[in-house]
Order: C-alpha cells, then structure tokens, then sequence
C-alpha cells in the first residue's frame, strides 16, 4: 500500500479560472469558496474565476486565494470519496504559504482563521519592502552551497567606503538544481552576473512584488508574530513537516514560532521532500493550483510518486488511487 504525504502549493502556482469548474460541479466547494469571501469582506472567488489576473497576483489575494482552492479540493475529497486525511496520510507539508494550508488541511486552523492570517501574511510582506527596492532570482543548474557562495560574494556594495553590505539570501531550495535567491534588488542584480561568471545554467530575475524569504521581510515577521499569538495553532492531526527546520513538528507553540521564523527564512523544500521520504513517504499527493510541487518531487524523489489534483476530473481520478 502506498504511504501518502499530502502537500500544499505555494505562491505562482495560481492561475485565473483556478476553482471555477470545482464551484460549479460540487457544493462543498463552493461552501469554502464563500466562507472565504465573507471572512474577508470581499470577492476572492470571483477573482479567482474571473481575474483580472493582475489583481489575483497581488500577494494579499494570491496567498488566501490559493489556500481556498486547495482546502476546497480537501473538502470535495472528504464528501464524495469519504476521503479523510488523517486515514490516508502520514504527514502534510506545504510551500510557504502552502504551509498555512497544509495546517487548516490537518485541522490546526479554522479555513475562517488561515483565509485572515493569510490576508494579513500577504499585507504585511508587500509592506516590508517599498516597491523597486527588492528582488528575487532563480538560480538553475546551482546547488545550495553555490548559492550560498554567490550570496557571499554579491552581498558587499562596491566601491563602499564603509564595507557597507546588502541583503542577497536563499529563499528557497526547491531540489533538482533550483535555487531562488532574495534581496535587495542591486544585490539580487550583482548575484546574476557573478552566477552566470561561475557557470550556473541560468539566473533571472523573477517577476514577484517583494523579495519574500528573507531578511528584509523582518517587519513582516513581526507582524505574524503578534497574529499568531492572538489565534495560536492546534496541535495537527497528523503531522508537519516544516519549512524552516525540515523536520516533523506537531507541538502548537513549535510551530507557531516557525511560522513567524518562515516569513524571513529559507524554505527547505528539498529536505523537507527528503525528510517525508525518510518517513517512509512514497505517494505525494498535491492539492490544490497548478502542478509544481509534483514537478519538484520528480526532481528530487524519482522514485516516488507524485499526483496533484486542482480540477473535477483530477480529483475523480485522485479517487481511485487513494
């Protein structure tokens, strides 16, 4: 019998339409869709629909938005296949954001309570930051301690009369030669150039509002801090595998402090994937938009399995292998 994770997309997996099919073919999707809508005052279904996709990728509607879709895929699972997560899966993880999901998913959070932590996540990281002064690259072709090499050497600001250093970090270790780097903006620039003079494959700048997952998201940090003291988590139904540490957390107050610790932090996505496959993981079912993370965990656990399941048919075939 396969032993099943269930995993949680992050942000840049959205896409206008995402959820559409899913409302208009089950209540219980539907259900989640306006419980969200009326937690946050506003028509995040029908963006979600109908876009404008700039509006959708604003980070404070991207981050509840995708959080709706994949518990609403969660719930389609519970009432048509009688599906429950804590019978079919060992663990849950999730990708930044993904991680919040992953926690409503396993019961640590109300949908009502992570669609407002979300809200605020993604206000306060866009606020971090003002607008130009940040950036985000992806590094393909470069491991870990290349990107660390090319963040050592792009973070001190030429010609500075006071050695004066600038912000350039990992921000996620997504596996399989991907390495997204975060900072500020000139530095992010420097790092480009410093990486393609050592080879790696391909370093771009990516089109995001704010150079998440790093230390310039600090303000952001603390804001998460005060959120998740007033609405502190349950303990998981099943446990989580953690960004920040990479390992299995099911203490409330553990997480509760990676959370605030993941807003600055880098994502290990590939030890995370690495940590469930030593768990004995050998089925990554991925719920919710796009089809990242089962690209991801080709890369980094061939020898696992990896489905996702966003769509009506999806989720129908998803049926009969669970």
């Amino acid at each position: 019998m396969p032993v099943h994770a269930f995993i949680f997309p992050g942000q840049g997996s959205q896409s206008v339409g995402m959820g559409r099919d899913l409302a208009a073919a089950f209540a219980a999707a539907r259900e989640v869709y306006q419980e969200v809508d009326d937690i946050l005052k506003q028509k995040l279904s029908k963006l979600m629909f109908e876009g404008p996709g700039e509006e959708l990728t604003l980070t404070e509607n991207t981050q509840p938005a995708l959080m709706a879709h994949s518990l609403a895929v969660l719930r389609v699972l519970e009432t048509e296949g009688g599906i429950t997560l804590k019978q079919k899966a060992i663990v849950v993880a999730g990708h930044s954001l993904g991680e919040y999901s992953a926690l409503a998913a396993a019961g640590s959070f109300s949908i009502a309570t992570t669609a407002r932590l979300l809200k605020l996540r993604g206000q306060a990281m866009q606020k971090a930051v003002p607008a130009g002064q940040g950036a985000m690259a992806a590094l393909l072709g470069a491991d870990m301690a290349q990107a660390l090499a090319i963040c050592a050497e792009a973070a001190p600001v030429p010609d500075s009369p006071t050695n004066e250093r600038q912000v350039v970090e990992p921000a996620n270790d997504n596996g399989g030669g991907q390495v997204v780097i975060s900072g500020h903006r000139a530095a992010i620039e420097r790092a480009i150039e410093i990486a393609k003079g050592k080879g790696v494959r391909r370093a771009m700048l990516l089109p995001v509002s704010a150079p998440f997952h790093c230390a310039l998201m600090s303000p952001a940090a603390d804001a998460m801090a005060e959120a998740l003291e007033a609405n502190p988590p349950l303990a998981p139904m099943v446990p989580l595998v953690a960004n920040v540490s990479a390992a299995k957390e099911t203490d409330p107050a553990r997480i509760s402090e990676l959370l605030v610790k993941q807003v600055t932090a880098t994502v290990r996505w590939q030890e995370c994937v690495q940590t469930m496959v030593g768990l004995g993981v050998d089925s990554f079912v991925e719920l919710g938009a796009g089809k990242v993370l089962s690209g991801l965990i080709k890369r980094i656990a061939p020898d696992a399995t990896g489905v996702s399941a966003s769509t009506p048919a999806e989720i129908e075939a998803l049926l009969k292998t669970l």
